[in-house]
């Protein structure tokens, strides 16, 4: 009862703007419970999604425990004319900031304890443009083909960067702000430009961060 009693203290002396934030943030999960997971493949405990301007294609998504989606997400499964099945997976403990794009339609898979800053975009299609006689726009093609992205555990990717199709980002990296990442990162790097360069690797042998 004391403990109880100490968090409504807190909370009765809370400012008026933190209390209308907390009560909102309780309401995001609770339509997480009533609502995302009868949509979603799987949506995890504690796990929020605050305003998506898009979300389509939510039952082949899957969102792990305690993920935080902030507002302004594109959450996109785009099915293809073949029987591929595609997934878009979230593990555990995942920030996603604002304005995040994440479009799939093969295998986008961000591991556990990541965290991405806002304007990124994560995507697996490629449009393809080759053809200059298909009346089809090019913002509508989109390659058929078995692509992928991952996202390695722990790793950070820093304000408005792109991942593109065929890309493996390895655990613990760092991508710089405003990076475009065209070719896997190996673990334990910090990588940063257009495109993306290794700019340091750690060393586990020497416990130190070395300069590529």
């Amino acid at each position: 009862m004391q403990t109880l009693s100490v968090k409504l203290q807190r909370l009765l002396q809370m400012p008026f703007h933190d209390k209308l934030n907390l009560l909102y943030d309780k309401l995001c999960l609770l339509k997480g419970v009533l609502y995302y997971r009868q949509v979603f493949g799987h949506f995890g405990r504690g796990s929020t999604l605050f305003r998506p301007i898009l979300l389509r294609n939510p039952r082949f998504m899957h969102i792990g425990n305690n993920v935080n989606i902030r507002q302004g997400a594109r959450l996109e499964v785009v099915l293809g004319p073949n029987s591929r099945i595609p997934r878009l997976h979230i593990g555990n403990n995942v920030n996603i900031e604002q304005n995040v794009h994440l479009v799939c339609h093969s295998r986008l898979t961000i591991s556990d304890n990541v965290s991405i800053t806002g304007n990124c975009a994560i995507v697996d299609v490629t449009h393809p443009y080759s053809d200059v006689n298909n009346l089809t726009k090019i913002g509508d093609r989109i390659l058929d083909e078995n692509s992928f992205v991952e996202i390695g555990y722990g790793s950070f990717l820093g304000f408005s960067t792109i991942v593109l199709p065929g890309v493996r980002i390895g655990k613990y990296c760092i991508i710089g702000a405003h990076s475009v990442v065209t070719h896997d990162i190996p673990d334990y790097s910090v990588a940063a430009g257009n495109p993306a360069k290794l700019l340091k690797q750690y060393d586990a042998i020497r416990g130190v961060w070395q300069r590529v």
